[in-house]
Parts: C-alpha cells; structure tokens; sequence
C-alpha cells in the first residue's frame, strides 16, 4: 500500500462549507471568477465503432439512439457510418452513454 500524506486545512474546509451555503441559499452565485473547482478534460474523440458499441449496449436502434443523444437520426448514422464526427456536447453525451447508459435510458 502506497503511503500519502494528507494535508488538512480546517479554514479551507469552513470556506468552502460556507461557500456552498450561500451558494445553495442563493446569496452567492457560483463562477470560475469566485470558485475553484475541477473541471472535467474534455470528452475525448470516439470511433464509429465505439459509438456504435455504446448503441448496441444499450439495445437500441438507430433512430431510438438518436432521440436520446436528442440528434437527428441522419447525425447518428452518420457517426456510425465514420461519414461525420461528434464534437462538443454530443462526445460528452456519447461518453456518458458509453459509461453510464443507465443515465441515458433514465433522461
């Protein structure tokens, strides 16, 4: 077992508890300006095989997969098919669908 040190700032854990407070009760609005927080990198690029995996794992057809990512069928064969590539939210959508499809299935 790999042994860590593990630093503890009492002061940085009531910042960030009163942080949230005001956030949730509205007195505060929460902004990359005001709050540090760990973004996610970006959703890296998918192959056409990968995406149609995430599809079949999900056992569904092509239109219905389509109407979960909320992409028009056309956009999805077309991934399928290597004839176009997703970008932006649609490869955050895809790498959610491949990790988590129960998310998908549920929203």
């Amino acid at each position: 077992m790999k042994d860590s040190n593990i630093q503890f700032d009492a002061d940085d854990l009531v910042r960030a508890v009163e942080d949230v407070r005001d956030h949730v009760t509205g007195k505060r609005k929460m902004t990359l300006r005001t709050t540090q927080i760990n973004l996610p990198d970006p959703a890296p690029e998918i192959t056409p095989e990968e995406i149609a995996a995430a599809r079949q794992a999900l056992n569904v057809s092509q239109p219905v997969f389509a109407r979960l990512l909320n992409v028009p069928t056309v956009t999805a064969v077309s991934w399928e098919k290597g004839r176009r590539k997703p970008s932006g939210a649609a490869l955050r959508l895809l790498q959610i669908a491949r990790k988590h499809p129960e998310a998908i299935l549920r929203a």
